[in-house]
């Protein structure tokens, strides 16, 4: 019997050609050797949170089903971030400044039923449930998700009406 996780990954970039770059990384991802692309959401235009001076974002929410490595064991949390960030590395993004403009910001949401307070690895993602442009993606995809602590993805969003998106066409 195949063992998997179900997971959640954001992502947004605001530099270069964002959308081609949210949409090579959609790609990229479905290309996980240890990873299948069950949903993506549509793209969203968003306006940046924290630093306000800055290009809008676009953004999306992906699910994926993370299953074994060659030795049997599924893909931890903690690896399968990693990974994100190697893909995020091979997209020229540097950690630099928090909230800055970037060419590719990739978060992990969720991962299955994980609950994790630690400093490096944080689940569900501190702050999905304060943010309309993981929320209304992650609606898109996955509409009676249930946040662990926070509640149903669809009430959570409806609290972020103040928050510029706009859905691309």
């Amino acid at each position: 019997m195949r063992q998997a996780v179900r997971c959640f990954v954001a992502l947004g970039a605001n530099l270069g050609d964002p959308v081609a770059t949210v949409t090579a990384a959609i790609a990229e991802l479905s290309g996980l050797p240890d990873a299948r692309l069950i949903a993506t959401s549509s793209l969203y235009r968003t306006a940046p949170v924290g630093l306000k001076h800055q290009p809008d974002f676009i953004n999306a929410v992906v699910a994926l089903e993370v299953s074994r490595l060659a030795s049997d064991t599924v893909v931890s949390a903690s690896t399968f971030l990693q990974i994100l960030f190697d893909i995020e590395a091979r997209f020229g993004r540097e950690r630099t400044v928090v909230n800055a403009p970037r060419t590719l910001d990739l978060d992990l949401l969720l991962y299955g039923k994980q609950v994790s307070a630690d400093p490096q690895l944080s689940l569900p993602h501190p702050r999905l449930h304060e943010r309309a442009f993981v929320l209304a993606p992650l609606a898109e995809i996955a509409p009676a998700l249930t946040i662990p602590g926070r509640g149903r993805v669809g009430d959570l969003l409806a609290a972020c009406t103040d928050q510029r998106i706009e859905k691309l066409r």
